[in-house]
């Protein structure tokens, strides 16, 4: 659980930072056109993300240890899991772990993300801040291959392991994939969208501009949906592991262990979906002057929030899409080893709760900025940007 909690965290760091510098891509090319270099860039970026790791470290350190870690050791208790005379003791041994974690992989990913761009000449830097970059990158897409066949490679080895050791290294799968979408973003997000969103072109011209929107710009929107794939593949996978052992053999495990997963799993998805609802937060604050533009041109403000509405909706079946598979792919090994067969049980809420918890939250984390836009005069906006 620690192994896993870890990873989770270095991974949504890492993936928040990194589309945090690239919303910034613009103002690091009028950085650099008025004469900074490229190293000045670099430590900018690095400093500016550990001034914001090291407040959000202490943060999360004193929610941990004074609330949440506190509920954790009472379900421990409770279900059996630890002595009923194991008292609970806060440690500050902690904060050092939390520090270093958040400020090392701040620091490395907001590194990685500002290295390649800051080398740019300013002309260029400020064409492609503007246009976006086509390619993934000589490093980037061999990296996010290898990522993805490395979980194929390992969820087909598992398969002929035992159920338990299937179970223990399906972390692992799950996490190689999520690395892997989120390494080749653009070109695993862009088909998928393109799939789910051909059918949103018969619901009038909100939803047809949504459309290609998602479409046209496929790395801007897969920094949202790889967090939302986080997100429904983690939660499908153990919600499937508990619902299938059910369905084959009338009990999930014990009650502390069934508790134990779900909690740890809530967790989870709860650090995931915080990110991504960051991450479509910022998105959409950045796009402030295109929503001014199609007002200026005579779009209104109901037709807009109809459009990010359906942005929202896109995003979200297609995170489900891409979620579904990375779970599949990761329970495969361990219901083949355990049952016979590949194929998970998931009942119907729990369907309708993930792929409405989804759609929900990409709403509220798309609509939010939007509805604040719409509230300022386009032309001021315009005027500032």
């Amino acid at each position: 659980m620690l192994i896993g909690s870890l990873y989770m965290s270095i991974f949504v760091i890492a993936s928040t930072m990194g589309t945090a510098v690239t919303q910034q891509h613009r103002e690091l090319a009028l950085v650099r056109a008025i004469g900074a270099r490229p190293r000045q860039v670099r430590r900018a970026v690095v400093v500016q993300a550990v001034a914001a790791a090291v407040p959000a470290a202490l943060a999360g350190f004193l929610l941990g240890g004074g609330l949440l870690s506190r509920v954790w050791f009472a379900g421990l208790r409770d279900h059996g899991l630890v002595p009923a005379e194991v008292t609970y003791r806060f440690t500050w041994f902690a904060l050092p772990v939390c520090l270093a974690v958040a400020v090392v992989t701040s620091a490395l990913a907001a590194f990685l993300a500002s290295l390649r761009f800051s080398l740019l000449r300013p002309a260029k830097a400020l064409d492609e801040a503007s246009a976006g970059r086509r390619g993934l990158g000589r490093v980037r897409a061999p990296l996010g291959v290898i990522a993805v066949a490395g979980g194929g490679a390992l969820s087909v080895s598992l398969a002929h392991q035992s159920s338990d050791d299937a179970a223990q290294a399906s972390f692992l799968v799950l996490l190689l994939f999520c690395v892997g979408a989120g390494l080749l973003g653009p070109k695993v997000v862009g088909p998928a969208a393109r799939l789910v969103s051909a059918p949103a072109r018969r619901f009038g011209g909100s939803a047809r501009l949504a459309m290609l929107n998602v479409r046209s710009q496929p790395r801007r929107f897969s920094a949202a949906v790889v967090p939302l794939v986080l997100v429904t593949g983690f939660g499908l996978t153990k919600i499937a592991m508990h619902t299938t052992a059910a369905h084959y053999t009338g009990s999930s495990g014990g009650a502390g262990e069934v508790w134990l997963d779900y909690f740890g799993t809530g967790l989870y998805a709860g650090f995931a979906a915080i990110a991504a609802a960051n991450t479509l937060a910022m998105i959409s604050f950045e796009r402030r002057r295109d929503i001014a533009l199609l007002r200026v041109v005579g779009t209104l403000p109901g037709q807009v929030r109809s459009m990010a509405a359906w942005e929202a909706g896109i995003v979200a079946a297609t995170a489900l899409v891409l979620g579904a598979v990375v779970a599949l792919a990761t329970l495969a090994p361990m219901l083949t080893a355990a049952f016979g067969s590949w194929i998970p049980y998931l009942p119907w809420p729990a369907a309708l709760g993930t792929a409405g918890g989804t759609l929900v939250l990409t709403l509220l984390a798309t609509g939010v900025p939007v509805r604040s836009a719409l509230r300022r005069r386009a032309i001021r906006t315009l005027a500032a940007s």
